[in-house]
């Protein structure tokens, strides 16, 4: 069970929006929640389909320390960039009984960024991820079962209180999540190999076709197998930007494992080497296929980890 008494969300998108509409339509009867955004407008969108209760805005020390007066969780729903100067802003309202979570999707950097801003205050912090997502962003994409079946990791740190990390974990078991919990840099390592690199791939296999003088032509014939890869390559170019620098040593290591693999298979196909390629297309589909029968594709609102 989870209740809360005054839940505020930093950023009421698809991230934040479809925890506050899981907690308000899965959890049942809860506290208020809050929004958070760059300006007041920014989040009456939230207001006005009844996802938040009330509005606040980044700019105005008055509303940001009513908003956060009384909280018993904050949530930090914005790209991982903004997570440090979020927490300076916060850092000078926030109650000594408020837990601090976010939805980053790299850690390393944000522990680093709790650290600086919020010194011995940093025990408040229990870094978070949830493995979830849609192509569409902003408050009108979220729903109330994002997360159902979908992994939550937490990276506690050592500061941490017990009794907090479970609050933060129950948290999102209400919205239907499973909570796993690893280290910041192992969760790095795991998440620049299954959901750093296909999205930088993704991106790079559109850009390639664009900067091709037939490109016109070859979208025009373009099906399943390229709507399925490239399905990724409409999320959020901001988003996107902030975790490759975020996360760049991880993902630079995962770029050249595959720059090997795509040089291994280049030489087989330029040698006509079937039987290598046949050896590797079978080996990997063999590792789909265990994949997904262990549950490894779920039924709806399936996208690569956010």
């Amino acid at each position: 069970m989870f209740s809360f008494n005054k839940l505020v969300i930093f950023g009421v998108g698809l991230i934040g929006g479809s925890l506050a509409r899981a907690l308000r339509e899965r959890a049942g009867p809860g506290g208020s929640v809050v929004g958070v955004g760059r300006t007041a407008a920014s989040v009456a969108r939230a207001i006005e389909l009844g996802v938040i209760d009330e509005a606040a805005a980044l700019d105005d020390d008055t509303a940001l320390a009513n908003a956060l007066a009384g909280a018993d969780v904050v949530l930090l729903a914005a790209p991982v960039a903004q997570t440090e100067p979020l927490l300076a802003r916060i850092a000078p309202f926030l109650g000594e009984r408020t837990i601090v979570t976010d939805a980053g999707s790299t850690k390393s950097d944000v522990v680093a960024a709790a650290r600086r801003t919020l010194g011995p205050r940093v025990a408040q912090f229990v870094p978070g991820h949830p493995i979830a997502g849609r192509e569409s962003s902003g408050v009108d994409a979220a729903l109330p079962d994002l997360y159902v079946d979908r992994n939550v990791v937490l990276c506690p740190l050592p500061e941490n209180a017990a009794d907090d990390v479970e609050r933060i974990a129950s948290m999102w078991r209400a919205t239907g999540a499973c909570v796993r919990q690893m280290s910041e840099a192992q969760h790095d390592r795991v998440f620049a190999s299954v959901s750093h690199l296909p999205h930088v791939l993704s991106f790079a296999l559109v850009d390639q076709i664009l900067d091709t003088p037939d490109a016109e032509l070859k979208f025009s014939f373009a099906a399943g197998g390229f709507r399925d890869f490239t399905r990724i390559a409409a999320s959020s170019p901001e988003m996107w930007r902030d975790i490759c620098v975020a996360n760049r040593a991880a993902l630079l290591a995962e770029l050249d494992d595959y720059t090997a693999v795509l040089a291994r298979f280049r030489a087989a196909i330029e040698a006509s080497d079937g039987a290598a390629l046949e050896a590797a297309f079978a080996r990997s589909r063999v590792a789909r296929k265990e994949w997904q029968e262990r549950g490894g594709i779920k039924p709806s609102n399936d996208v690569a980890a956010k």
